[in-house]
């Protein structure tokens, strides 16, 4: 393998990967595989059909070795050199009763179908097969188009338009594209739904879009956080994109970088039973979705892109009563702007950063983050490190065995939220901190991580983990703590009226 080749997959996802177990994307079993090891070692499905919830016996196929029509065995993982199969949708989000457009290229051009499934809590299982597409014919779709480091895909042919069906239940969806040489991508989507429910799942597709370094080649893609120069060097942040596109395919396996954090919390909630409806980041900004029609709003994961809408939006909801639930750090950092492309509304996100004339579009120098959510991004944590417990007598960590100064190891990981003393506090009735953590950051200094919760004079709630290890402690194999998952129940029960 060339240099060349190597620095490819040295980039986008796997270069936040590496050194970030808590940062990266596609989880390792829903980016190599069907299946991945619980915490007693077990090979756990990741996919499951609906035949297997009626009955039927998933291992029975392992058993005797049958495996239906003849195929390749196992699917191979398309990647972003060779384009074996990718797409996108028209829309990352639709009510039952409209349609997606799925836009895909497939070389060589071949048949291929897609499968969708759902993710959730089927029998332990992460995801249930909803429907599977006809087989369709592929194309090879045009190269991507680019100015100005922009990548965008928005010329491409329609492949498939998917009704949505009345009966489908809100929530988060992937749509599972195979070629019938067995190559493998992604498209996730969500299926929003306007009907009252305790919670409203915010997904973070604005910050999923801004990592995504599509098209993975060596010389074509651009993030908010990386592109190539002629030679194939991977550039930093100073001469990345400053607007990227949701008209093109996900990198790699065609999942978002941090797309686990929120598929963690999706499989415990509805484990336990909570009455989800679900949106997107984009819904917030456009008004498709009314947030104080629900107790509690839930931002799953690492959500660092807001436009002023958002903002605007969740402050409302807070003040008319809704609670907040921020479940990762580095929480709304930077200012972002959306705008149409030819294909539709809110198609282009722009974040200058640092660079050009105009406003910062760090939210901190016009309107800290702290005042809407309590604490604010304090940096990177090279080395996981022990969430420390704090205020062990207050009704989070009720029956959670949690002592005053106890250590829950590893919770503290990825990047870090804290108090800043200067920076003024929202107006509250009541606020306290419920982790003081200590770590290291990548120069060895001793930094501290705080997780916060304050009453709106509303009487609406405010959460914020603090740490990027939250979401994955609720039901990520091998990152599971009860400690953090009962005290996540007290304040979504508390936040339901349900005790």
């Amino acid at each position: 393998m060339g240099t060349d080749q190597i620095r490819r997959w040295e980039s986008g996802a796997l270069a936040h990967a590496v050194t970030d177990p808590f940062g990266q994307g596609p989880l390792p079993w829903l980016r190599d595989s069907e299946n991945y090891f619980d915490d007693t070692g077990r090979v756990v499905p990741w996919y499951v059909d609906d035949v297997h919830l009626s009955g039927a016996d998933p291992r029975a196929a392992e058993r005797t070795g049958a495996r239906g029509p003849a195929r390749i065995p196992g699917p191979r993982t398309a990647d972003d050199v060779h384009r074996q199969i990718k797409g996108f949708p028209s829309t990352s989000a639709a009510a039952p009763g409209e349609a997606i457009d799925f836009r895909i290229t497939v070389d060589p051009p071949q048949q291929f179908s897609v499968d969708i499934y759902r993710i959730g809590y089927y029998d332990a299982t992460g995801a249930l097969k909803i429907t599977t597409s006809p087989r369709l014919s592929g194309i090879v779709q045009p190269p991507p188009l680019t100015a100005d480091r922009t990548v965008s895909c928005h010329h491409w042919w329609l492949s498939w338009r998917m009704q949505i069906p009345s009966y489908w239940k809100p929530g988060a969806y992937v749509a599972v594209l195979t070629t019938l040489d067995g190559y493998r991508s992604h498209i996730p989507f969500t299926v929003r739904d306007s009907r009252p429910a305790d919670l409203l799942l915010v997904l973070p597709d604005l910050t999923w879009q801004a990592y995504n370094l599509y098209p993975e080649d060596g010389r074509t893609g651009a993030s908010l956080y990386h592109a190539w120069d002629e030679r194939g060097k991977l550039l930093g942040e100073s001469e990345a994109a400053t607007t990227v596109s949701f008209d093109r395919p996900y990198a790699g396996a065609g999942l978002p970088l941090h797309v686990g954090h929120a598929y963690d919390f999706i499989r415990w909630a509805e484990r336990y039973g909570y009455d989800l409806a679900y949106a997107e980041m984009r819904d917030l900004h456009a008004g498709s979705v009314d947030p104080t029609r629900y107790r509690g709003l839930v931002f799953p994961g690492h959500d660092e892109y807001w436009s002023a809408p958002m903002r605007h939006t969740v402050e409302a909801a807070r003040d008319s009563g809704t609670s907040l639930v921020f479940l990762s750090a580095n929480t709304m950092y930077w200012q972002v702007e959306l705008a149409p492309s030819p294909s539709g509304p809110a198609r282009l996100l722009t974040c200058r950063k640092r660079r050009g004339p105009g406003r910062s579009a760090l939210w901190r120098e016009t309107a800290p983050e702290q005042q809407l959510i309590g604490i604010q991004y304090a940096g990177r944590v090279p080395e996981p490190s022990p969430l420390i417990v704090r205020n062990a007598g207050h009704w989070l960590w009720e029956a959670t065995d949690a002592e005053e100064g106890d250590e829950l190891p590893g919770l503290v990981a990825g990047e870090a939220d804290r108090y800043f003393p200067r920076t003024a506090l929202p107006d509250h009735l009541r606020r306290i901190l419920l982790a003081h953590s200590p770590y290291e950051d990548t120069e060895r200094v001793t930094r501290h991580q705080e997780t916060s919760l304050y009453r709106a004079p509303s009487g609406a709630l405010v959460f914020a983990s603090g740490t990027f290890a939250w979401s994955p402690a609720l039901d990520r194999p091998g990152h599971t703590d009860e400690r953090i998952q009962k005290a996540t129940a007290n304040l979504l029960d508390r936040i339901c009226k349900r005790g």
